[in-house]
């Protein structure tokens, strides 16, 4: 059948995206409102000093005495929430120092000292030196730098290859597509009428096909590129539907992990092209010469502004909406001066739903609109001389 013989390019698409976007989602990029890290690792292993506030905001303001209350370790706790981590923080109590969650794999490669592996919880949230095989190494602002022993001076930047939050958000979400069409496909094997799973998935898939596909690449082009619009679709719409859950994945607010999905875009418009769309772009056809040299640079820079777009719009889009959700749950202690306790909480969460069941929407409509436009773009390549 049609769909089983898509699930196969499905799953060569599907572990092509997912490589790319695991190098990619590596690179970290720190905010300018991070603070760094100034807890020292003392000789003797000493007690560390105090950072009063300033320390490690990259993981959460787990620094902070007490309870975060100030505009400033909002903002700092929000950064946290949107950025990459190397390990999941799920409940801090700073009062005691204690941080409830687990970590992940910190895999590095040095040019001195070679291949590194060890578990993040070395670095105790970014309190301490790890050391490894000899060598040393710390967070700061995020990214693992190799040091000396007291974490004074940095030596250089090993090559990362560590399974950070959204690394593993890619690989949950890999699987889980795996399962579903796999599911999906051996249903097809037992009869025409899909079982289980695949009860809930074909809809969605003859919605890609029938809805995206066809109409903005025709009847004659649109097989060829279902495999990778049904894989952008889900990878994006499961990844989006993760970031709502407590583990608060934020993938698609990787900047990085955007960039990539639209350079595959990028990259399949620009190959599947055919001469009448090369044409447009060099040699406008229907216009005056003069015309052609002027309109050349234009279309030549909209080739790229497409793809730009689409990174843009889905990392813009998710990013502002976890920003809105943690920013109403944050009002709980702007009002609780006002309202009390309860009546703040009560007000917080009640917005806090309702923007969370808009952000399940979103989720949705943004991996609806990469898709749409991808395959409008992609028409847009192989569409036929008229």
């Amino acid at each position: 059948m049609t769909l089983a013989q898509n699930s196969v390019r499905f799953f060569i698409g599907l572990m092509f995206t997912i490589g790319t976007t695991f190098a990619f989602a590596n690179e970290q990029h720190g905010h300018e409102g991070q603070h760094e890290a100034h807890a020292v690792h003392a000789e003797g292993h000493e007690a560390h000093e105090e950072a009063h506030g300033e320390h490690d905001a990259d993981h959460g303001g787990h620094g902070y005495e007490g309870m975060i209350d100030t505009q400033e370790e909002i903002q700092a706790y929000k950064e946290h929430h949107l950025q990459d981590a190397h390990d999941f923080v799920l409940f801090s109590d700073n009062e005691k120092g204690t941080h409830i969650g687990f970590p992940l794999p910190v895999i590095l490669w040095d040019g001195e000292t070679g291949m590194h592996f060890f578990m993040s919880s070395k670095f105790h949230h970014g309190e301490t030196v790890a050391e490894s095989n000899g060598a040393f190494f710390k967070l700061a602002h995020g990214k693992i730098v190799k040091t000396d022993a007291e974490g004074h001076e940095e030596l250089g930047h090993p090559i990362d290859f560590s399974i950070t939050k959204n690394v593993l958000g890619m690989l949950i979400a890999g699987l889980l597509m795996i399962w579903m069409f796999g599911s999906l496909a051996k249903s097809y094997k037992r009869g025409p009428v899909p079982t289980g799973i695949g009860r809930i998935l074909e809809p969605l898939v003859l919605y890609v096909r029938d809805e995206i596909a066809r109409p903005n690449i025709g009847e004659k082009h649109y097989k060829k590129f279902m495999s990778f619009l049904l894989t952008v679709f889900f990878f994006i719409w499961i990844l989006n539907l993760l970031g709502l859950t407590p583990l608060a994945f934020n993938v698609t607010g990787n900047i990085a992990v955007t960039a990539c999905l639209a350079l595959f875009t990028f990259f399949i418009v620009q190959f599947s092209g055919n001469k009448h769309y090369w044409g447009h772009i060099f040699w406008m056809p229907g216009v005056p010469v003069p015309m052609k040299i002027v309109l050349a640079p234009i279309e030549v820079l909209g080739m790229f502004t497409k793809p730009f777009s689409l990174l843009i719009r889905l990392f813009a889009n998710i990013t502002a909406g976890h920003m809105v959700l943690m920013s109403l749950i944050a009002l709980t202690i702007i009002l609780k001066a006002q309202f009390g306790a309860v009546g703040s909480t009560a007000i917080s969460l009640f917005l806090s739903l309702f923007i969370s069941l808009i952000e399940l929407l979103v989720a949705f409509l943004q991996a609806y609109i990469f898709t749409m436009l991808s395959s409008l773009f992609i028409g847009m390549a192989v569409e036929d001389h008229h």
